[in-house]
């Protein structure tokens, strides 16, 4: 016999011989059918019996827009459910317009309801570039007014689906706002973008906005494009409804309201209130010249040191502390702060982080100019002490009107409507009573008491915003006035101008410990009133996914 021969099995029994210990070897009783497909091992082989028909589809096989060959929507498998279920997301259609359209952006992209065109449209469906470019304006002009990121995607996506636009993504940092529409999966996307160069706070415009947006969301109110684009342009046209003397006279006046809530009198108050207005002069003649943002804070910051230590040198029986801490209130950048503290909290880490950069760019400038001026009045013998502590409780009425008339002064600053002032300027009122109340009556601590009475700003401002159908901004920004770290920021400061450094950065870290305080306090107590309104929400909102660990 051959070697090959002996290879060759003789029989079907040889194919059982226990000696073969391969793993691929047949264990002993089991049958093999024999045919051509029995060997067949291909994991895509069609399985027998089921029927493999070609759908008419002008795609070949291969595409990704037909379906595969083996699917059919007869017998389709159920739709993959969690263990937990889906939460049902119900739209509430007497909500703000702000809750409902926030619940969709909150909502992943294959879960939103269709839309339901709200303003009529030309036959052959809206004209998208012009609607896209109509959103990019809008949000523009929100953005730049300080409103928070989330609230302009939300006024942007209304504004999208109230002329029929599915399937429409907006995008919004700090300065690029930009905006995708997908007419269907199988049609090329449509992407618009805006760049934002120039800020200013208006809040008079940031209202008329809302209120353009409000309209083009309610179905009894019809706003063609057209009337639309006109409407944007009046409100871009529209000139500030304070002049520039009033708001010179209004930074004083908040300066001077200031210094009286960390123990001023009279002489203070004027004082605080010359240097204020000599540094928002000054402040105007920079920015007519191009000056950056950055020097402007340090030219304001300088007359109200310089007016507090010229006290100090001639040894005048006032609290030049008082005169400068009044000078620093009209400065600290606290809506940019409450703003950049909100986007973090919603997600937007990009545009917090670049607020919050902002923010600590002027506070440094800030600190500059206010240093500059310390360091050298103490070189000349200007007698400033870091250690004296205001005596604010002994005179609550007192603090309580200069704390009103700040967040008075504060809402003319921010370009507000004239029916705002007066509400606005209660809330900062209650805000500086339940401060007081908590502090100076029950001991608490500083940070806990401005946390408690910001997140009471910020409650009392939503409730006030639904029922106006309006931005929460006007009724918030102005009412933390009274509660911005302005004598723990100067204390901090005169501590490192008389070369105690470490004393000047605990203090700072408290001024900054405060103002987190302020700007999450405002953002929770918005927060809870949308959640015990139960208005526009779809019950308990799901977290976010985590993006580390489990």
């Amino acid at each position: 016999m051959t070697e090959a021969e002996d290879r060759k099995p003789r029989s079907d029994e040889a194919r059982y011989d226990p000696e073969i210990t391969s793993e691929f070897a047949i264990p002993r009783g089991l049958d093999v059918p024999k045919g051509e497909d029995s060997e067949t091992t291909s994991e895509f082989a069609v399985p027998e019996g089921l029927l493999t028909p070609q759908p008419p589809s002008a795609e070949p096989e291969g595409s990704a827009f037909s379906p595969p060959s083996t699917y059919s929507a007869e017998h389709a498998p159920a739709a993959f459910t969690p263990a937990t279920g889906v939460p049902l997301v119900s739209l509430v259609k007497d909500a703000p317009w702000q809750d409902r359209m926030r619940t969709m952006l909150r909502m992943p992209v294959a879960e939103r309801p269709a839309p339901e065109p709200v303003q009529r449209v030309e036959e052959g469906g809206p004209a998208v570039p012009r609607v896209l470019d109509l959103t990019l304006r809008i949000g523009e002009l929100l953005l730049a007014g300080g409103e928070g990121a989330e609230d302009v995607e939300a006024a942007m996506f209304a504004v999208c689906r109230s002329y029929g636009l599915d399937r429409c993504e907006p995008n919004v940092t700090f300065t690029l706002l930009s905006i995708s529409h997908q007419p269907s999966l199988v049609e090329d996307p449509v992407t618009a973008s805006r760049t934002v160069r120039r800020r200013g706070t208006d809040y008079t415009r940031l209202a008329a906005v809302f209120r353009l947006v409000d309209d083009l969301t309610d179905p009894e109110t019809h706003v063609s494009l057209e009337e639309a684009y006109r409407r944007l342009a009046e409100i871009r046209r529209n000139r500030h409804p304070y002049p520039g003397w009033a708001l010179t006279l209004a930074s004083g006046l908040l300066a001077g309201a200031a210094s009286v809530l960390v123990g001023g009198d009279v002489i203070v108050f004027v004082a605080a209130a010359v240097g204020a207005m000599l540094g928002d002069r000054l402040a105007w003649l920079c920015a007519g010249r191009g000056l950056p943002e950055f020097y402007q804070f340090t030219v304001a910051a300088m007359p109200p040191a310089a007016i507090g230590v010229a006290l100090a040198l001639a040894h005048v029986d006032v609290n030049g502390s008082a005169v400068i801490t009044g000078g620093l209130f009209a400065l600290l950048p606290g809506r940019a702060l409450v703003a950049g503290v909100q986007d973090g909290l919603t997600g937007f880490y990009i545009t917090a982080s670049a607020r919050l950069l902002e923010v600590m760019y002027f506070f440094v400038g800030i600190v500059v100019g206010v240093l500059v001026v310390l360091y050298f009045g103490v070189k000349i013998g200007g007698a400033l002490n870091p250690d004296a502590v205001p005596t604010i409780s002994e005179r609550p009425l007192i603090q309580i009107a200069a704390s009103m008339l700040l967040s008075l002064t504060f809402a003319i600053l921010l370009q507000q409507e004239r029916s705002t002032v007066l509400w606005v300027t209660l809330n900062g009122g209650v805000a500086w009573s339940v401060y007081g109340a908590m502090h100076y009556v029950g001991d608490i601590s500083p940070v806990a008491s401005t946390a408690v009475a910001a997140g009471l700003v910020g409650l009392f401002g939503q409730l006030l915003s639904r029922y106006r159908f309006a931005s929460a901004l006007p009724y918030t920004t102005a009412a933390i006035g009274p509660l911005l770290p302005g004598s723990a920021t100067y204390f901090g400061l005169l501590s490192m101008a008389q070369n105690d450094v470490d004393k000047g950065l605990v203090s700072l870290a408290k001024a900054a410990s405060l103002a987190m305080a302020i700007a999450i306090g405002v953002h929770l107590g918005s927060e809870i009133s949308r959640l015990f309104l139960r208005v526009g929400s779809a019950g308990k909102r799901r977290a976010a996914k985590r993006t580390r660990g489990f």
